[in-house]
This record gives C-alpha cells, structure tokens and sequence, in this order.
C-alpha cells in the first residue's frame, strides 16, 4: 500500500510518502520538509498568526502535487504541539482539508509519543526492549517507552520565542530556558521509570542536528546518522557550541538546516537536559521517527 503521511508541527511541515508491504515494511519513496513555522507567536498569542498560515497552505499546495504524482491508497495528516494550542484551529483545518482533501487529526502529546516510539524502534529493530525515545520538537518534547508516554510544553520554537533574544543568547536568557526545562520536566520520573531504562533514542532534527556535529560531519548525512550512537558529553559539547555561536556563524554550517538556525540553541538546551535527566552516556540517534510512525498506521488501519 502506498500512503502519505504529513507532520505537521510547530516548527516545519513534513512529508512522507512511502509504500508498506504486508509485513509492515516501509519502503521510502519521497520524504520533504519545509520550515513554515506555524507556531510563530502561538505561545505568546494562543493563535495562529495569517502569515503562519499563509506559508503553511502553500506548502500544502505544493505536497498536494507532488502526492497526486504517485498513487496513493491513504493520506494521514497529523498536527501536534502548536495546533493543540490555538482559539483558531478552524481556520486552519479548512484549509488543509481545502488543499489536500484530508482532515488533520490534532493529536495529544500522548498520541505524538507513540507515533515517534513506532517510528523510531520499527526501524532499529536490535534496540534493547528498555529503549526510550526522545522526541524534541518545536513546542513540546515527547518521552516514550513500550508502556509508558509524557508530553511537555517545552520545545526549540517555544524556548527560543519565550526567552531567547539576543544574538546569542545571554546567560540571563539561557538561565530562564534552564527554568522552564527544568520545572517542565520534573513530572518525567512520575510516569517513567528513568532507572530501568537501557537505550535513548533521540529522534527529529534538533537530535540529529547536534548529532552531525558531535559526529564531526561536513554535512548533513541521514545514512550516517541513523542508528550513530553518540557520546552523550559530544553531544553536549556539540549543543553548548551552537548555543554560543551567532545565526549568521550557525548559518554558515554546512550540516545546519536553514529552518533550524534560530532556534537550535533552544533546543540544544533541552537535549542537555534531556541527557542530564536521564544520565544516558550514550543517545541512539534516529532519522526515522513520528513521520515513519503515521506512515505505518496508516497503512495498519482498516480502511
């Protein structure tokens, strides 16, 4: 069967269209992403900004041509973080639907979870059963084992637009993000046994941003990185490095996404919190992740 999965998050809209055998296998026949940032100033005005929509429905254009390319069985658009949050989610279903002919489903934290957990383990399959996948997004951060799921409203979009900025940051600003990651993820031990986990996985492009750097890459090489295990100081060496520079200095990187220059600073402080919380000495890097897991249950669902 061949579907079409979208993610459609706070910070970029992405693509995946793929053909899944009846064993579940998913076969990669175009993966896309824009940076539309449609949770700009969601966190500040609790609704989705015109230009933010704006730049949103013409990525939709755009992916509607492309997917009436290929003949797909199933489309599944999902939203999470930002789209959970706004009085004008109307607006921005209609014209998704209008666009693409698929009602997104806005899913919960929880839902988000177990979609990256899908996507991330399905593909790495030798991963020790106590495996958690991280997921840092734009507007909210995922934990996820095989029984157990947490959602928390700190993301690299929200931390860089509620704090962070000056260029770069002042540790003023870092010490405020530092607050909100460190209250934020206090209620993670109440659900998550963190001690009797054996692998984190850290999936989406903050993860595998700082991967590439703490790899030494020249760019950006999704073969490379997928299933890297990467020393968790690298990894905060990595982070705090992009932290201190300037955007123009991120700009000029080789494997840095442009989408992600002004706020992987952000992010880059919720990894070293992550790593911090968990005390993992290593993360197992994921280029597969809550995109591949909606891509998979679409193909699962009973038509």
């Amino acid at each position: 069967m061949k579907v079409a999965a979208f993610d459609c998050g706070t910070n970029a809209l992405r693509l995946l269209i793929a053909d899944i055998d009846a064993h579940g296998r998913l076969t990669e026949i175009r993966r896309e992403l824009r940076t539309v940032r449609l949770g700009e100033g969601v966190d500040a005005t609790g609704q989705f900004s015109e230009a933010a929509l704006a730049r949103t429905f013409a990525v939709c254009d755009e992916y509607a041509q492309l997917v009436a390319q290929h003949d797909v069985s199933r489309q599944v658009f999902v939203a999470t973080s930002a789209s959970r949050d706004v009085s004008n989610r109307e607006s921005f279903v209609t014209g998704v639907h209008a666009r693409l002919g698929v009602v997104p489903q806005v899913i919960d934290g929880a839902a988000e979870a177990r979609y990256s957990f899908i996507g991330a383990t399905t593909s790495l399959p030798r991963l020790q059963p106590l495996a958690m996948v991280v997921d840092i997004g734009g507007g909210s951060t995922e934990f996820v084992t095989e029984d157990a799921a947490v959602s928390v409203n700190v993301g690299c979009v929200r931390m860089t637009e509620r704090h962070l900025h000056n260029d770069p940051p002042t540790p003023q600003e870092q010490e405020a993000v530092a607050a909100d990651i460190t209250a934020a993820f206090a209620s993670v031990p109440a659900s998550i046994d963190l001690a009797r986990i054996s692998t984190v996985v850290g999936v989406a492009g903050t993860v595998t941003t700082i991967a590439a750097r703490a790899l030494g890459l020249e760019r950006y090489d999704p073969k490379r990185l997928h299933g890297a295990v990467v020393c968790s100081e690298a990894m905060q060496r990595a982070g705090t490095e992009l932290l201190a520079m300037t955007r123009s200095q991120r700009s000029a990187l080789t494997y840095m996404h442009p989408g992600r220059v002004d706020v992987i600073g952000g992010g880059a402080m919720v990894m070293s919190a992550v790593i911090e919380l968990t005390g993992a000495a290593f993360i197992t890097v994921s280029e597969c992740d809550i995109l591949d897991g909606i891509a998979a249950a679409a193909a699962a669902a009973t038509p």
